[in-house]
């Protein structure tokens, strides 16, 4: 196990009815406001006119951005800066999935700062203060209301990049099941992967005796698993979309990766296919990220096949860790094509015309991934058999 510090500040209020804890939370931290949301399902839902009620109920000055995209864009954020600073507001709340909270994470960095927000977002920049945030999350999938991450894409560049900060961490997160009802059967089945592949990034990391990390990312996947079959077929059942909520945000909210190197390099290997092809982030992982455990278990297959054991039942009796690792890699394939997640870049109707530049975008370093480094021509086979 590696030396590490932990703080996570983001205040969770979690369950039904919450949502009132904004006409108590948001004063604390001031009364001009940007509501930050994407489409029109929260106006669809009723959330909007809640949270609009709320905040008139605290005397909020409110300026409203809205139409955020499911890879928020640096357009977006632009945006949000401008509007920040031309009504002087001093608060942030971010009505949505992982999008919406990202996109508010970058407004709230980039207000703060004087130049150009991509710096921050590329890590030429640190994030030395932010304006403060709250958030009421509408999906169960990134964890970003209780982190300090964000991912944002600039698309007239065709590249996607994260970064994070303990100044970006919301202040405070409401998350009440009831607002993920309305969610739809494919974005609950993308965000299952999501919450899947963030536990699995960090699982597989390059560090030494972390058995408690492992064992509690080992319970996430087991309980996934076993409720993921059930919700998907019952999308308004509040115990199915409760444990999954709190779920997906246990699985980034720091707890995982303590003192551990953990992986990531499926993330980057995605961020790079969806700059170039705005596929939905839940699509992506499920094509490839068995693809990118087959790649590893070549060189290392003992985490692998722990997996596998520990999390699938496989028995492991008589057979080679290599049988072990592929049988792991199958069952993980079949369970997430069981639920409707996509299996080839076909899929979403991607070739190799474009192999070349998404491997060049995905190597935001010399190489990427902690349990086993890849070079460029290793995460261009990755996406050449993800084809």
């Amino acid at each position: 196990m590696e030396n590490f510090q932990y703080h996570n500040p983001t205040k969770l209020l979690f369950g039904k009815g919450q949502l009132d804890a904004l006409k108590t939370e948001i004063p604390l931290y001031g009364k001009r406001v940007l509501l930050l949301y994407g489409g029109g399902s929260i106006k669809r839902s009723g959330l909007y006119d809640n949270v609009m009620t709320l905040l008139r109920e605290i005397d909020a000055f409110t300026v409203e951005l809205n139409g955020v995209e499911p890879n928020p864009r640096l357009t977006t954020v632009n945006k949000g800066i401008q509007l920040i600073k031309e009504n002087n507001l001093d608060f942030i709340l971010a009505v949505g999935g992982g999008s919406v909270i990202d996109c508010a994470k970058a407004i709230a960095a980039g207000s703060h700062y004087g130049g150009d927000v991509w710096d921050i977002v590329t890590k030429k920049t640190p994030v030395t203060s932010a304006l403060p945030i709250g958030t009421v999350l509408t999906l169960a999938a990134t964890g970003s209301e209780m982190n300090g991450g964000s991912v944002i894409t600039n698309w007239d560049a065709q590249d996607k990049r994260s970064f994070g900060s303990i100044h970006t961490f919301p202040k405070f997160s409401v998350l009440d099941p009831e607002l993920t009802f309305s969610v739809p059967r494919d974005q609950t089945v993308y965000g299952i992967v999501d919450i899947m592949s963030h536990v699995l990034e960090q699982y597989f990391h390059a560090s030494t005796n972390a058995p408690l990390q492992e064992r509690i990312g080992e319970s996430i996947l087991r309980t996934v698993i076993e409720i993921a079959p059930k919700l998907v077929n019952n999308l308004e059942n509040y115990s199915y979309r409760e444990v999954m909520m709190l779920n997906g945000t246990f699985a980034l909210n720091g707890t995982l990766s303590m003192g551990v190197k953990t992986d990531w390099a499926t993330h980057m290997i995605e961020h790079a296919v969806s700059a170039v092809h705005d596929i939905p982030h839940g699509g992506g992982l499920a094509i490839l990220l068995p693809h990118w455990m087959a790649h590893v278990a070549k060189q290392k297959p003992e985490k692998v096949v722990q997996l596998g054991v520990r999390v699938f039942d496989i028995d492991s009796e008589g057979k080679t860790a290599m049988e072990v690792a592929n049988e792991t890699i199958a069952t993980l394939r079949s369970f997430w094509n069981s639920i409707g997640a996509p299996s080839t870049l076909a899929d979403y109707e991607i070739d190799d015309k474009e192999l070349e530049l998404m491997s060049e975008r995905a190597m935001v370093a010399t190489t990427i991934g902690g349990y086993i480094p890849l070079k460029q021509e290793d995460v261009k086979a990755i996406l050449r058999n993800a084809l």
